[in-house]
């Protein structure tokens, strides 16, 4: 079939084809003799005279390396690689080894699986991607799935895997895991009715100044003091400590002592001063505190009358009566104790956080920082709000988490978050929040990486986007875990039918790669810079996968290699609608 080495250029090596009729060998590989080692090209294309073949890689004391250092001489005459060489670059056929993860069949050579690295896999970040219908749900659950159904001798006990499901898909693939010993599945759910599980829940005192930040849709970094300072205030206002009644009274004596000296009118001030020591007051600071002078005494709300010219003739009693209170220094304030607080106790905190911080002195500043309170307001009113109940005793997010892990009979493997149920604005607000709490969890981990947690995202391109996140908080969460997180055993998997979309950097650390099929020409030009050893001839290959065969590639793969993926048992809900039977039936 092989002729004489008619050309070379770059890592295309052009071969005489001598077989009569033209035999088709596309997608295998060709083997090139030489002293102490043998190149390895791909057939790529058959003509009646010539073959194409790519180079890619060499075999060198029974060992497959990616790459070619060195061409082939012109005189070598090239051969199919035999069956004993295809396992070099199509991985361990063991599929019950522990040190193997069974991806599928090769779609080139019968009979032969196609085996990534278990550690070099799931120790980097991964991708699976491919258009709508070309098998990604079903390629993700069969993956999963054979992590626990191929590996009868040794299963992984301690594995952490959290997936983000946001058409509600994969609880059906994922039940029967239930029934194996040892090894444990939940589901999560954002319905409430609780008519599919367990409602999932972040205790609101959980929730961080970055994570409010989050959730108002915090706009300026300006805002973040405001909600720092409201944390603090919810601590003091829910707190029964003694001192922290004094930080109390100094907080509203200061205010109030703003508001005196705001410049506004009489009238604007009384009311205002009425307004907030309605609210916001203690048994020794309210309107009805006397403030005793000399032959007589007077409730602050006296002193706040306005006579008939339009003055306060006894506001400067209180004046002195305020500037007696301590200056106490919030930032000395711990926010670590064993306090419950809510949503409401929470929106109690924005209200005195913006009067405290003097906003009501322009109403350009009030207006812009309002919008925080108002936003936790919409979501009190809302069902969301019931994602945020707080227990009845605080518990640590270090026993949360490894609590999410854990079921009556032993230990979770996998965790489905079912996010089906909300829209997508507040469905990327709950990952990015309970992403940030697993990777806050494992950073404060001795030893490090001693619980790795695998957070797979479905449709990643909603959340993982180049956003705002770093103008307003300093970082995006996704992206510094898919720079840092790989060191303390935090790794993302990212499934997305529009690979553009994704933020740069996030996609730029994949290190694996499941490519199914793809037709958008910015897509397929991601994918044709986001690996050393994706040629344009794998690229275009991509355009023409049937569903279920997708092209693997990174570092624990050898070679970019065309796999047939095999079906999930049980299936995910992830096919199409039938509109035959819809449209026809009675």
């Amino acid at each position: 079939m092989f002729g004489k080495i008619i050309e070379m250029e770059d890592n295309i090596v052009v071969i005489e084809n001598l077989a009569t009729p033209t035999a088709n060998y596309i997608n295998y590989h060709v083997a090139f003799n030489e002293e102490n080692r043998k190149v390895i090209g791909e057939i790529v294309s058959i003509k009646e005279k010539e073959i194409k073949v790519l180079l890619v890689g060499e075999v060198k004391d029974d060992v497959f390396y990616a790459g070619v250092l060195k061409k082939p001489n012109f005189t070598t005459i090239a051969r199919l690689v035999y069956k004993s060489e295809v396992e070099l670059f199509l991985g361990n056929q063991d599929i019950s080894s522990k040190n193997n993860l069974y991806i599928g069949k090769s779609n080139t050579y019968e009979g032969f699986n196609v085996c990534a690295d278990l550690n070099d896999f799931f120790a980097n970040h991964f991708a699976i991607i491919g258009n709508t219908g070309s098998g990604k749900s079903c390629g993700v659950a069969k993956i999963i799935q054979n992590l626990f159904y191929h590996n009868d001798a040794e299963l992984p006990s301690n594995a952490h895997i959290v997936l983000f499901d946001v058409y509600g898909e994969y609880n059906t693939a994922f039940q029967d895991l239930n029934k194996i010993p040892g090894i444990g599945y939940k589901n999560l759910t954002t319905k409430l009715d609780f008519s599919e599980g367990e409602v999932l829940n972040i205790p609101a005192y959980f929730l961080e100044v970055d994570d409010l930040a989050l959730l108002l849709g915090a706009t300026a970094a300006a805002e973040m003091p405001i909600i720092e300072k409201a944390i603090k205030l919810v601590y003091i206002f829910n707190s029964k400590e003694e001192i922290m009644q004094e930080y109390k009274n100094d907080i509203i004596a200061s205010s109030l002592l703003d508001i005196l000296s705001s410049g506004k009118n009489p009238v604007q001030i009384r009311d205002q001063l009425v307004a907030v020591l309605t609210y916001y007051n203690t048994p020794t600071l309210n309107l009805d505190t006397s403030i005793v002078q000399p032959g007589y005494s007077r409730t602050i709300k006296q002193c706040l009358n306005i006579d008939q010219q339009g003055k306060m003739n006894s506001v400067s009693f209180v004046v002195d009566f305020l500037s007696k209170f301590k200056k106490l220094d919030l930032s000395t304030i711990s926010t670590e104790s064993n306090l419950v607080y809510d949503l409401d106790d929470l929106y109690y905190a924005f209200e005195f956080a913006l009067i405290s911080e003097g906003a009501l002195k322009s109403e350009k500043v009030y207006d812009q920082l309002n919008q925080l309170k108002i936003r936790l307001q919409q979501i009190i009113n809302s069902p969301n709000k019931a994602f945020f109940s707080s227990t009845e005793e605080r518990i640590s997010k270090e026993k949360y988490i490894r609590n999410m892990f854990l079921s009556d009979t032993g230990k979770r493997q996998i965790i489905n978050m079912n996010l089906n149920h909300i829209d997508e604005r507040f469905a990327k607000i709950l990952t990015k929040i309970y992403t940030k709490m697993f990777f806050d969890f494992a950073t404060s981990l001795e030893p490090r990486a001693s619980f790795p947690i695998h957070i797979i995202l479905e449709e990643a391109h909603r959340y993982v986007q180049n956003d705002s996140d770093i103008d307003i908080l300093g970082y995006n969460i996704f992206d510094r875990i898919t720079k840092e997180g790989r060191k303390y055993g935090v790794i993302l998997g990212l499934i997305t039918q529009r690979p553009s979309e994704l933020s740069h950097t996030a996609l730029s650390q994949c290190s694996n790669f499941i490519s199914f099929r793809m037709f958008h020409p910015e897509d397929l030009k991601i994918i044709s810079n986001i690996s050393s050893n994706v040629s344009a001839e794998t690229v275009e290959k991509l355009k023409s996968l049937t569903p279920g065969t997708a092209m693997v590639f990174g570092v624990s793969f050898k070679l970019p290699l065309l796999t047939k993926l095999e079906l999930p048992s049980p299936m995910p809900q992830s096919t199409s609608v039938d509109i035959k039977t819809m449209w026809f039936s009675e």
